[in-house]
């Protein structure tokens, strides 16, 4: 007996210690939402290309757009043209889109759009770049002024990070020097191609990083230049107008490089706009569309990979065990008295759909006729057999008839009676039937209400929408559910019903 006992505890804490185990490592490392109700974030991104086409020459647009390889992915890209063809190419590690028309006159608008997201995966690519470059040539005036800033450059920085970070704060102050390279142009551009001069002489590799800012303002924008460099490791952003460290989180890199946004071909007068807005999607639903490009594993051997009216039947079967320990809890522990252990659960289901109220009056007029039927047939002393088929055909026709009438009184959730186990409720009625003779009417009374209670009782706890959607994205949970149940059966302690029933007891 002692051995027995010490395999019952291993197997609870086997169970118990592997559903929290699976459970843990899928919200914590897979990262997969507890709740149904945490969504992520969509924008969705409208580029307008507008231009003047001349009707003598071809016109080619070329725009570069987001390479997406990183910390986004595309679920949606189109482009919106009339009469254009359009072609996508790779290009230095950017992606460029191009238009072309053979003939093409006056004012002509493109668009470029594009619903992006978050990737659902942390994983990131190994990142790659170069290490070291060769020294832009300066001479004359420009030369002594580079050379005098680069003095205190190298005097006040430690590694790549500060040495660039230092020259960005030397091109940005009031400094001479500075001024002569910027010769009198501050823009950013400018200011990038003074700093890109300055480390390239001490052949620091420097990029230009062209970003738009993901934003719900109902305006439009212009990319924003950023610079970055690779230190060996990783990119390190760095804003050219502050020495600001570090690209923010709402900014998506559209190209990289030296190259114009847009180049035109037989066409003037051209213009780009961006304008985005904001929506949220289901956690859970994003992750399965972007499966195929976020490398989420965990949705290949999830029940998620299931055919969608799979899913729906196993939304409702995971909760069964929900319900069976619900009774178990009431029978075992409070001493409720049902009609069986499933019985309850399997009424439970049918409320789903008939809702709680109208179940329950539905149960009691269909068990409450089909017990005054198998009054009746007692007194022709039939056998179990053909007494029962008597009182499922009669079942079947009272449901029916129940339907008919509900549905003609305008009660359309009648008609979802029929969704009630019609075996389970002959059964029923059956062994209400046998108690009430065994027991009396008083005990059948009181299993009949027991067995509405805990039926009632398990369709709120089935009916809980996080609850389910837990159970449907965790099943490893049944696991710890089991662990209870078995610990469950080596109860023999006191019910709370009994407590009371002997309550005399304590008081000798």
């Amino acid at each position: 007996m002692r051995a027995i006992n010490l395999h019952l505890k291993i197997l609870i804490f086997v169970l118990v210690s592997l559903g929290v185990a699976i459970t843990a490592y899928q919200i914590l490392y897979l990262g997969i939402p507890v709740s149904e109700a945490e969504t992520d974030n969509l924008w969705n991104i409208d580029t307008k290309i507008e231009f003047q086409a001349s009707s003598k020459d071809p016109v080619k647009i070329k725009m570069y757009i987001p390479p997406l390889n990183k910390e986004y992915v595309s679920l949606n890209e189109s482009f919106i043209s009339n009469n254009y063809g359009v072609s996508i190419n790779r290009d230095d590690g950017n992606r460029r889109a191009t238009w072309s028309a053979r003939r093409a006159s006056g004012n002509q608008t493109l668009y470029y759009r594009l619903v992006l997201t978050k990737r659902f995966s942390d994983d990131k690519p190994v990142a790659k770049g170069p290490i070291f470059r060769e020294s832009i040539v300066v001479e004359g005036p420009e030369k002594i002024a580079a050379d005098a800033l680069l003095a205190p450059i190298r005097q006040h920085s430690a590694d790549v990070e500060t040495f660039i970070t230092e020259t960005i704060k030397r091109v940005n102050s009031n400094d001479d020097n500075a001024k002569t390279l910027l010769a009198g142009d501050a823009s950013a551009e400018k200011k990038a191609t003074v700093i890109e001069l300055l480390l390239s002489i001490a052949h620091v590799p420097m990029e230009r990083v062209h970003t738009v800012r993901l934003s719900n303002d109902s305006g439009t924008q212009s990319p924003e230049l950023w610079l970055r460099s690779f230190n060996g490791k990783e990119w390190l952003y760095f804003n050219p107008d502050n020495g600001e460290i570090g690209l923010p989180g709402d900014r998506l890199i559209w190209w990289t490089g030296n190259g114009e946004l847009l180049k035109v071909e037989g066409a003037k007068k051209a213009r780009v706009s961006f304008s985005m807005s904001n929506s949220e999607m289901n956690a859970i639903r994003l992750a399965k569309l972007t499966d195929d490009n976020a490398n989420t594993g965990f949705l290949e051997y999830s029940l998620y990979s299931l055919p969608l009216a799979t899913q729906q039947a196993f939304q409702i079967i995971l909760l069964i065990p929900i319900g069976v320990l619900v009774i178990l809890v009431l029978r075992n522990l409070i001493g409720v008295q049902t009609l069986g252990t499933f019985t309850p659960v399997l009424i439970s289901l049918a409320f789903r759909e008939t809702q709680l109220g109208f179940g329950i009056v539905l149960f009691t007029i269909i068990t409450t006729l089909g017990l005054s039927l198998r009054s009746y047939l007692e007194h022709l002393k039939l056998q179990m057999l053909p007494r029962l088929s008597v009182v499922l055909t009669f079942v079947v026709v009272l449901i029916a008839a129940i339907s008919l009438f509900s549905h003609k009184l305008g009660l359309e959730r009648g008609l979802s009676v029929a969704l009630f186990p019609m075996v389970i409720l002959t059964m029923t009625i059956e062994r209400m039937s046998i108690t009430w003779e065994e027991r009396g009417g008083s005990h059948a009374m009181k299993v009949a209400i027991g067995t509405l209670f805990a039926a009632s009782l398990a369709y709120l706890l089935m009916s809980v929408p996080e609850l389910a959607y837990f159970i449907f994205t965790f099943p490893a949970v049944l696991m710890i559910l089991v662990g209870f149940m078995l610990a469950m059966g080596r109860y023999r302690g006191y019910r709370l019903t009994e407590l009371f029933r002997f309550k005399a007891f304590l008081k000798d």
